[in-house]
Parts: structure tokens; sequence; C-alpha cells
């Protein structure tokens, strides 16, 4: 008797896989060309600095010493240098250049004209400013001597430095809200003055064999000559043109294969049957939507200190919640919750797709909790006793390491570390199943590559140390913020979309793969090499000007495309299936992701991509207003739809309704408030401070004269609605929801350990 023949299984064509080959190795090999390049080309720091008569000024040690003060104090969170960092305070280094500039004009109008700069007319003005940006632009350090000489005016530029900064940290109406006197050793306030002098040289003078300096003429000042290079210009024009090339491109082949997308037929199930594993993963949302309560508290906090940074309705918060505090527990909780939440999500996934529950899988998945908690309540705890000066030997190891977005201590790193690999161990026994299934192998393999490249991409957090050039920090800083954020886990998330869909069977299996594939290429094809839009002005040379001005312009093409999938989005709720029906707040939050990718990723964030813009932007209020537009509106959203899922698969359906009002009201609450944020506030502010950078210079668009003028604070209170709005009607009955529903499952009995895929 012949043995019945196995189902033909359809294929896709070898082609994807060697265009997502081929777009991996090209993307990284740029990738590490440039980051190669940023250890040969980063801004020298001279051993020895000294004035035109060979008096020493500082040293090099003094450069590394005042960056560990920098960091120690977590000024990165207050201002910036080179435009990265906090927007409560001056960026460091364009205060100083334009102090520098403006003490040699003094000096340049003494000897020529013997007058005060301020009393020269349009000629004599002109004559000096010329004067004075040839003079800055002269590059004076020997590289064989490891000696920088400065100008006359820049020693004096120096030793006036630690003034300006011992005063600028003894009142916090006029820091930004840091603690009073938050720098006031001596030691201290001279090497930190050593370190924003190095900076302010790095900008301005320049770079052997070019005309243009070590950060690419950035910060825009005019009278220290510092004004946008001609590459700044050709490679935004250029931009255009990839852009408009790639969405052709993109467009054609959505026109090829109509039935990209994801279509197909509803499954009529009413339920998955559960184990005991994936109920456990509840708990994961429960911390996840606290920290997101937390996250959004300590925000509307940050932006009280900008709109009114002395004072908290009379009370004085510096002393316990320092500004600089605040901001970067809004970074690292945002981080954590987002991050947990795919964490959780991706465990429960995992089982629908493999099939079984691994045995003492629930303890692993306790032991991993246990871990997480551990690390973010640690961190966190850390970094306020770090702030508060408990930590004065082991702030970098067990504090706040300073480096924006990577503020937790080193210590917290390496459990985090080890805690996302003992994740992906869990996510491969529960996918092991799917792999040696035909069918499913597609997913399982795509499913693995995503989950394992989050903890193997936040390695880079190890590279560097307090001391290591500021350029070489940020080449690696942005490995792991750009590369985790605008690349693996957007692609993390489309495979666990796909997966979803395509067990509900609202996706054919083909069409499913062949959409991962797509949405590979599009993201690593851009998104890699793209990663260097973020160092146009940190010491890296025009080569990245160029070929990231290009290449960052491609990240808008599949944002744009996510629309099309909305679209679909809004098909598939209008259905009466039950599996639908069940779920239909996940896709609404689905489609609000779509929305905020398309205008926060897409319009805002190419809007701050393109050199020639971001030459003048970078550090200003758009910055935050597409980081909020697209971290929440994006990654934040598609969170809490992940929160839902699991939400709605676990709790009965008995107390399902009562949630789903709570639910209700947080989706408008969060959409609504994060709009009226961005409407109201962040966009027009960030809008009215470009203009000023425009008219007066980068270093004044930053200053309090700028940021504490009436306007500047009325639309900081601006922001006040839409706060009250996403805090009150949105996180709070979110987090009311999760809770709930988690405190329902006390008692319940448990399903079994190992359950049926209703297919």
């Amino acid at each position: 008797m012949a043995e019945p023949k196995t189902p033909e299984i359809e294929q896709l064509s070898p082609w994807w896989g060697r265009a997502v080959a081929f777009t991996f190795a090209l993307g990284f090999a740029v990738l590490i060309l440039l980051t190669v390049k940023a250890y040969q080309n980063a801004p020298p720091i001279a051993e020895r600095v000294v004035d035109p008569s060979g008096l020493l000024i500082f040293t090099g040690d003094n450069v590394r010493d005042g960056q560990e003060v920098f960091l120690k104090h977590d000024l990165m969170d207050n201002g910036t240098i080179w435009g990265h960092g906090g927007y409560l305070g001056p960026d460091f280094s364009a205060t100083v250049l334009h102090d520098w500039a403006v003490d040699l004009a003094q000096r340049t109008a003494q000897t020529r004209f013997s007058k005060d700069y301020a009393d020269l007319n349009a000629g004599e003005k002109g004559a000096v400013d010329g004067e004075v940006g040839a003079l800055l632009k002269a590059n004076h350090y020997d590289a064989a001597t490891k000696t920088l000489t400065l100008l006359p005016a820049g020693a004096q530029t120096f030793h006036n430095e630690i003034g300006v900064w011992q005063r600028y940290f003894e009142n916090p109406s006029d820091d930004g809200g840091l603690q009073v006197r938050a720098v006031s050793d001596p030691k201290e306030l001279h090497d930190l003055t050593a370190f924003f002098t190095w900076a302010a040289w790095s900008s301005v003078a320049e770079r052997p064999g070019t005309h243009h300096s070590y950060t690419n003429n950035f910060p825009y000042d005019a009278l220290a000559g510092n004004r946008p290079s001609g590459a700044a210009l050709l490679w935004s024009a250029v931009s255009f043109i990839a852009l408009l090339g790639g969405i052709a491109i993109v467009l054609l082949v959505f026109g090829k294969f109509d039935y990209l997308g994801w279509h197909g037929t509803p499954s009529t199930r009413e339920r998955w049957i559960l184990s005991v594993s994936q109920s456990a993963t509840l708990k994961f949302m429960v911390v996840a939507a606290l920290l997101f309560l937390m996250q959004s508290l300590v925000g509307a906090g940050v932006a009280h200190y900008r709109a009114e940074p002395g004072s908290f309705y009379g009370f004085d918060l510096t002393t316990i919640f320092p500004s600089n505090l605040l901001r970067a527990w809004h970074l690292q909780t945002a981080i954590f919750w987002i991050a947990t939440s795919y964490v959780a999500g991706a465990l429960f996934v995992a089982e629908l797709l493999g099939g079984f529950s691994p045995k003492r899988q629930t303890l692993g998945i306790n032991i991993l909790f246990v871990g997480i908690a551990f690390v973010a309540v640690g961190s966190l705890l850390g970094e306020w006793a770090s702030l508060l000066g408990w930590l004065p030997k082991t702030w970098f190891w067990l504090g706040d390491q300073g480096w924006e977005y990577l503020e937790i201590g080193r210590f917290w790193q390496y459990l985090l570390a080890a805690a996302l690999l003992f994740w992906f161990y869990l996510i491969w026994r529960a996918v092991a199943p799917a792999w040696h299934d035909p069918v499913k192998r597609g997913f399982a393999t795509f499913f693995l590559i995503a989950a394992f490249a989050i903890p193997l991409f936040y390695v880079p957090a190890l590279f560097f140390g307090a001391r290591t050039n500021y350029t070489i920090v940020d080449a690696w800083r942005f490995w792991i913020i750009h590369l985790w954020v605008e690349g693996f886990f957007e692609f993390f998330v489309t495979v666990i979309v796909a997966i979803i869909f395509y067990e509900m069977g609202l996706v054919r299996r083909i069409s499913a793969l062949r959409t991962i594939y797509l949405d590979a290429i599009l993201y690593f094809g851009g998104g890699l090499i793209g990663t260097g839009h973020h160092w146009y002005w940190t010491g890296q040379t025009e080569l990245n000007l160029a070929i990231s001005g290009v290449f960052s312009a491609l990240e808008v093409v599949p944002l744009t495309l996510i629309t099309l999938d909305a679209w679909d989005f809004v098909k598939i709720t209008h259905g009466e299936d039950s599996i639908v029906k069940r779920h239909r707040w996940t896709f609404y939050f689905l489609m609000s992701v779509g929305f905020w990718n398309f205008l926060g990723a897409g319009v805002f964030g190419f809007l701050i991509n393109t050199p020639i813009v971001s030459y003048y932007e970078v550090g200003t209020i758009l910055t935050p207003n597409h980081g909020h537009a697209a971290m929440m509106g994006v990654f934040g959203m598609l969170g809490v739809g992940l929160m839902l899922f699991v939400l709605r698969e676990t709790v009965s359906d008995r107390l399902w309704p009562k949630l789903e009002k709570l639910v209700r009201v947080a989706f408008w609450g969060l959409n609504v408030g994060l709009a009226m944020m961005v409407v109201f506030s962040l966009f027009p502010g960030g809008i009215l401070q470009v203009w000023d950078v425009v008219e007066h210079g980068y270093w004044h668009g930053r200053s309090l004269a700028y940021t504490g003028a009436p306007l500047a604070r009325t639309l900081e209170w601006m922001r006040m609605p839409g706060d009250v709005v996403f805090i009150f009607a949105g996180a709070v009955p979110l987090v009311i929801s999760v809770v709930w529903g988690y405190l329902s499952l006390w008692g319940r009995p448990r399903s079994a350990s190992v359950y049926t895929n209703l297919r």
C-alpha cells in the first residue's frame, strides 16, 4: 500500500533570503567602517595645553578627569555636548565657544581700534568678526609633542569660565533645577572647565587637511566662524533623491505582490488554551504598567523644571529630586517598561508558536521576573543615591554612569545583559519544536534571530568607560540606542505580530513570511547605516555625513508603508470573527502605531535627520518632539498592545467587560494626550527655538536668555494639559486594568502545563 504524500509547502523565492543577507552584510560593513573611523578621527586630547608663552593651562588628564566630573554629576541629563544630552541646561561646548569668541573679539577690538567691541561701527565690527573667526579656526595642535597652544584669549577665557560654571551651579533657577552647588569642589570645577574647553576647541579648530572643524563646524556661531559646510547642504539634497527612489522601488514591490500585508481568513476559535507559564507572564505586564506610570509622572516633572526650574508650586524639590535625576529616571523607566512588555509578550507568543510548554518553564519565567525587577529597582535607586552624593567612589558601577540613555551603573548593565541572555534561552526552549516543523520553521528562525539580537546588541554598552574619548563613546552609544530602537526592536515586533496574526488565521503563511523579509530589507537597508545621523557633529568626518545623510532618509520608506498595514487592521476589526473581536483593542493600538510611526518616526524623524536641518536643530525641542511621538507613539503603543493581548487571553471572560471600559479610556487618553503634547507644546516650541538658533546662534537658542523668555516658558506650560490627559486618562486606567486583571488570577485553578494549540 502506497504511503500518503506529504502536502507540498509553498516556498518563497531564495532571492528574498539573499536580499536580506546582502542588506545585513552591506549595512554592518559600512557601520563597522564608520565606527573604526571614529577611533581614527576623534578630536585629539592634548597632553599639554599651554598659552603662547608656553605656560601650562591644563593637561589631558584634566580633560579626562573633567569628563568624569561631567558624568559623575549626570550633567548630560542637564545640558549637552555637541548637541547630545538634556534640554534643561545649555550646550556646554557652545557656551564656552561663544564666550571665547566674545573675549577674543574684545581683545581684538582694543588692539586694532582702541575701543570696546560693543562700540565698534559696522565696518569695524565686520573686520573684527572676520579676524576672530580666522584666529579660532587656526589649529595650533602639535601632534608630535601632543601640545595645544591656545590663543591669549583662550587662556583668559579658560580662567574666566571656571567662575562662570561655579555661578551656574549655585542657583537651581539658573541651571534647570540641579541641586544647589551641584559642583562646588575647586578641583572638579577646574577639570570640568578643561573638558568643556576641549569640546569647544574641537568644535571650531579646523581638522587637518580640511576647511571645517572636527565637528563639521557645529555648533552654529557666526562670530566664531562656525557656519554649515557645503557638505551639509549637498548631502541633504541627495537624501531627498534617495527617499523618492526608495519609495518608488518599494511601491513597485507592493504592486507586484499585491497580497503583501495582513490578509487572510480569521479563525473561528474562541481562544487558546493557555499554559501556567503563559499566565505567569502577566506579572511582567504589571511591572511594565507601573514603570510606565512612573515614567509619565517623572516626565511631567522634567517638563515642569523647564517651565519653572526653581520651584515646584512653591516647593523646592531639587534637594530630593533634582531635575537631572528625574530626566535619567524618565529615560530609564521608558527603556525598562517597553523592554519588559516585549520580553513578556515574546515569552507568551513563543509557546503559541512552539505548541507546548517546556518543563520548568514557569520556574524559569519567575526567576527572570525576579532578576528584571531587581535590576530595575536597584539601578533606579542607585541613580538616586549617586546624584545625592552617597556613592562617591562607586557611582560608575552602582549609581549613575552619566551617559544619556545608558545612565544605569555598569554592575546593573552586566546583570541586565545576563537576564536578556537567560530570556533568550527561555524563548529558545519554547520555540524549538516549531523549528523542526517545516511549516513553522521560517517563523521560528526569524523569531530566534530577532530575539538573540536584543542581548547581542546590548554588549556595546560595555565597550567604553568614563575616560574614553567622547567621540568614540558616542559611536558605541548609538550602536545600542539606534540599533535597538530603530532596528532590532522594530524587526522583533514585526515578527511577533506576524506570528500572532498567523496563529489567528489572519494571514497566510507565505504572505506573513514575505512581509517579514520585506520589512527586514527595509528596516535594515536604511536603519543600519542610518545610525550615523547621530554622529554628524560628534567628531566624525564628512564621510559619515555623506553616507549617513543619504541612508537615514531611507528609514522613512518602511514607515510610510505602515499606513497600508494600518488600513488592513481597520478592515480586520470590522469582521465578526470571535478571535478578532476578542482582541479588538490590540488591533486599535496597532492602528495607532501606524499613525504615530508615520508622523513621529517618519515625518518628524526625517525633518530632523536631514543634515542641514540637524545642524541648526539638534539638541532643540524638535528632538524630543520626534522622540515622544516616535518612542511612545510607536514602541510604547506596541508595548501597550502586547500588554492587552496577554491580559485578554489571561483573564476570565466574565471580568473582561469591566476591564474593557478602562482600556477604552486608556486608549483615547494616551493617544489624545500625546497629540496634545505635540500640538500645543513640543512642535511649536521646537520650531521657535530653531528659529532663534538661526537668528542668533546655537549658543543663544540653548541659553537661559531664550529658554527663560516668557514665550518659551509659556509653551512649556502648554505641555501640562496634554500631560494631565496622558497620565490620568491614559496611564492610570491602564495600570488599574492590568493590576485588576492580575489580582483576579489569584486563587483561580491553573491550566495544564502542556496545552493544545487549536488550529
